[in-house]
Order: structure tokens, then sequence, then C-alpha cells
């Protein structure tokens, strides 16, 4: 039951990459110039594909950076500009000792798009980065083309609040690298690349634990947890998981009407490295419809 339990906490409040494959090209995320944009004296790192004011924009998880994205990179190079983003305290972006909250993280996205010159946007957020770019959108709604969730909850997993306080108390304690990997790993499909587990193990956390503490405590903030609509073209990919219930899809076709719908079987939190090839088609295909790709 107590493991039961713990999971559930780990999707409600998560709602975090290898190199080429063998005999690839390398991947045009790593050869890509790094960029600095600034947000409240803070710098944030980004990585740019691409040209136009309008682009697809990565929004990594918690804990994570921007190379949880990589597989994406070069099966979108050249059909749409591309932006990959280290979040505050993440990557290579500066971490101070503030308060990380998704209203953090929004503007500082917001920064990068400035600094990038784009003006408007499909923000796809993986995990944390679903509220992330869900906050987005509602500071700048003009700005926003459409909203990808990428096994990430855009409703509040009720649950106990002394389990979430136990769950999230697990990370502030001496053993914080140690607590990550192995929460890391057990969100993994068993049928996972070894390439992706090895990245996983050898890159997580990319946050320091005043980061990551503050970004998980962040996420229970009722506030970010409203039922105002999305009126733009929305999407989730989900990991099939007893988390998505019939419930919770009833209410995001409320949230979002005509929202594209998808559950990929067979695969963990991770499932855009775990499977690219079906997770860019499904991605590509809702660009497509919504005329955002070349």
């Amino acid at each position: 039951m107590a493991r039961n339990i713990g999971l559930c906490v780990a999707w409600a409040l998560l709602v975090a990459a290898p190199g080429a494959r063998g005999g690839e090209p390398a991947n045009p995320l790593d050869k890509a110039a790094s960029h600095y944009a600034e947000h409240d004296g803070m710098k944030v790192h980004y990585k740019s594909l691409g040209k136009g004011e309008t682009a697809l924009v990565f929004v990594h998880g918690w804990t994570a950076d921007m190379t949880s994205w990589r597989y994406q990179a070069p099966a979108f190079e050249g059909k749409v500009r591309q932006l990959f983003i280290d979040l505050p305290g993440h990557g290579k972006s500066g971490a101070p000792k503030i308060d990380y909250t998704m209203e953090v993280f929004a503007k500082a996205v917001d920064a990068v798009l400035a600094d990038a010159g784009v003006k408007k946007a499909v923000l796809a957020g993986h995990s944390m980065g679903t509220p992330v770019v869900r906050q987005y959108y509602r500071l700048h709604p003009e700005k926003v083309v459409g909203l990808v969730a990428v096994d990430g909850r855009l409703q509040k997993f009720n649950l106990p609040p002394d389990a979430i306080k136990k769950f999230t108390s697990q990370f502030d304690g001496p053993d914080f690298k140690e607590t990550v990997g192995k929460f890391i790993d057990g969100m993994l499909s068993k049928d996972a690349p070894e390439e992706v587990r090895k990245h996983l193990k050898e890159s997580y956390p990319a946050a320091p634990k005043h980061v990551a503490v503050s970004a998980m405590k962040a996420m229970q903030d009722p506030a970010i947890w409203k039922d105002d609509p999305i009126k733009v073209p929305a999407q989730t990919i989900l990991a099939k998981s007893p988390s998505w219930t019939p419930e919770y899809e009833k209410y995001v076709r409320k949230l979002a009407p005509g929202i594209d719908y998808q559950v990929m079987e067979g695969v963990g939190h991770f499932l855009m490295m775990e499977r690219p090839k079906e997770f860019n088609a499904l991605l590509l295909a809702f660009l497509k419809k919504n005329e955002v790709v070349k």
C-alpha cells in the first residue's frame, strides 16, 4: 500500500539523454551554440535550432535539463524553429537561493522567447514542465498557439496532505542524489533502452537540492491548479498508467475542448526518450494539424 501511495504521489507531483545512437550522426542539439537570456538578474541557458518568429519550445521536468528532449531535436530540425531551455536552477542556468515557483519558471521561459526573437510558441512541457507551460499560458495567452502536456498533469491530484509531505520530505535528506536517482529509475518502463537508463543515472539530478525541494513544494500551490479553460489547440501525450483515469480524461476534455488526447502503451514517464519515433509522430501530427510545421 505504501509503495502504491508513493507512486501516485510521484505521478501527481512530477506531472522530470543520451548521446547519439550508435552509427547515427551527431545530435544537432549537442552542436548548437549556447545562449543566455536574463530574468530577474539570473542567467537562463537555452539553445535554438532553426529560424523564425514561431517556435516549438521544449520545457523539461523536475531536476532535468534540456537534454531530456535530445531525441526530438533531429526529428523536427528543418520543420520548425526549436527552443530548448534549462529552467532556472537546472542545467547550465543560474541557481540562486530563491523560491522556484511555476511562475518563476514561466517568466524565465518568456525571457528566453524575448531574447530569441520568438513571438509565437507551441510549448511542450514534460512532467513538471506541464504546469510551467500552463502558467506561461495564463501570463501570456497572446503568445501561445498550442500547448502539449507530456506525461504531466493539468489537474491537481487529490492525495492526503500527510502522504504528500512524507513523499516530498525524502528529497530534503542527506542522500538527495541517491534518492533522486532511485526515484527516476523507478519511473522508467522495464523495456526502457539501456542508453536512456545510463544517461538518466549519470545526469540526474540536473538541479541542486535547494532548487529541487523548492520546486517540488511549489507544485503543491493551489493557484497553479485552477480550472481556467485552455482556449488554444492542446495535446496530451501520456504513458498508460492508473494515474490517468477516465475521470481525468473527462476533466481534461472539458478544460480544453477538442484536445488531442493520446496515450502510449508500454512506456514509462520518459516516453519521449523511451520510444521517440512514436512520440515524435504524435507531436508532428498535432503540429501539422495546427499548421505550425513547414
